[in-house]
């Protein structure tokens, strides 16, 4: 390309581009049977279900396209938010733990359907995930982590349960635990209308 400098594939951008480009040309695999795997690394979940608010992402992601997730995130091995010790790829579970963790939310949840979803994944050398996560989350803006926050909450436990219900959980109810946090000011309604706002501004 004319007036441009050379190449250098170790440039961050071009290092991000490789990770999310090895990502999504692997072949999503169903929520319900994400196997137990060793390894750390990033992931992204599709949806293709009739959730009404959804539709114009959905219809991005049948009949096999999955181009856009509705959620993405990243996986370390114990220790590594710390910066401390951290659990080699041979031993530690945490990004098939997380996924998997994500699929028992969305079978809690009561006006969703786990079969419309699927998910893909890669694990990666730890110094690379936060950039990797970094480059899905750019490009894909998804609707779970602009807009409807709280799907990656746990159960904090008793004690700490501070603020009001997620937004995801007010708009999916389902979750034992985020019943004991006291309820948004918006509702589901005004919810779905700021999804399909959203939705319509990116696709």
């Amino acid at each position: 390309m004319s007036g441009a400098g050379p190449f250098n594939p170790l440039d961050m951008t071009n290092l991000a581009h490789s990770i999310v480009t090895r990502m999504i040309e692997s072949t999503p695999t169903p929520l319900d049977s994400v196997p137990v795997f060793t390894g750390a690394g990033l992931y992204a979940i599709y949806y293709t279900g009739p959730f009404p608010a959804y539709e114009l992402l959905a219809e991005k992601n049948r009949d096999g396209a999955f181009e856009e997730p509705i959620y993405v995130g990243k996986a370390v091995p114990a220790g590594g938010r710390r910066g401390l010790d951290v659990a080699t790829h041979s031993n530690t579970r945490a990004l098939s733990s997380r996924i998997r963790q994500h699929a028992g939310s969305v079978r809690a949840a009561t006006n969703l359907d786990i079969a419309d979803f699927a998910a893909r994944w890669l694990v990666v050398e730890d110094i690379w995930i936060a950039l990797g996560e970094s480059a899905l989350l750019r490009r894909h803006r998804p609707v779970w982590n602009a807009v409807v926050d709280g799907f990656g909450n746990h159960d904090p436990g008793a004690g700490r349960r501070n603020g009001v219900r997620s937004r995801w959980d007010t708009l999916h109810p389902g979750r034992p635990w985020a019943e004991n946090f006291p309820q948004r000011p918006e509702s589901q309604a005004d919810i779905e209308q700021d999804v399909v706002e959203y939705l319509r501004s990116r696709l």
